[in-house]
């Protein structure tokens, strides 16, 4: 299975898109093989920070290097390695499951 290298970028001016972020790794001799911002699944609106999946560890901590503080559209960018996501519990967050009717 390969290996999945993916970078944490944050602090992203909220119109960012998605083409200039990959632009701007692409400028500093990175190729991102994935770009993905996050945005709220209510509104829309992006949330300021996404991921970028790069080719390998050593791409990986190149683009840290490079980027890490740089600017992008009037922003200094937060560049780390992203964590594994969190498990999730499969429940839908309300609770009280299981109650009965009184009637």
């Amino acid at each position: 299975m390969e290996q999945v290298s993916k970078l944490y970028v944050g602090n992203l001016d909220y119109n960012t898109t998605e083409d200039e972020l990959k632009s701007h790794f692409e400028q500093k001799g990175i190729t991102a093989k994935a770009v993905t911002l996050i945005k709220d699944k209510y509104t829309g609106r992006a949330k300021g920070f996404g991921f970028v999946e790069v080719e390998s560890e050593e791409v990986l901590q190149k683009a840290i290097e490079a980027l890490d503080g740089q600017e992008l559209n009037g922003r200094k960018l937060t560049v780390n390695k992203a964590k594994p996501p969190r498990e999730r519990s499969g429940g839908s967050g309300f609770g009280g499951g299981g109650r009965r009717s009184r009637f």
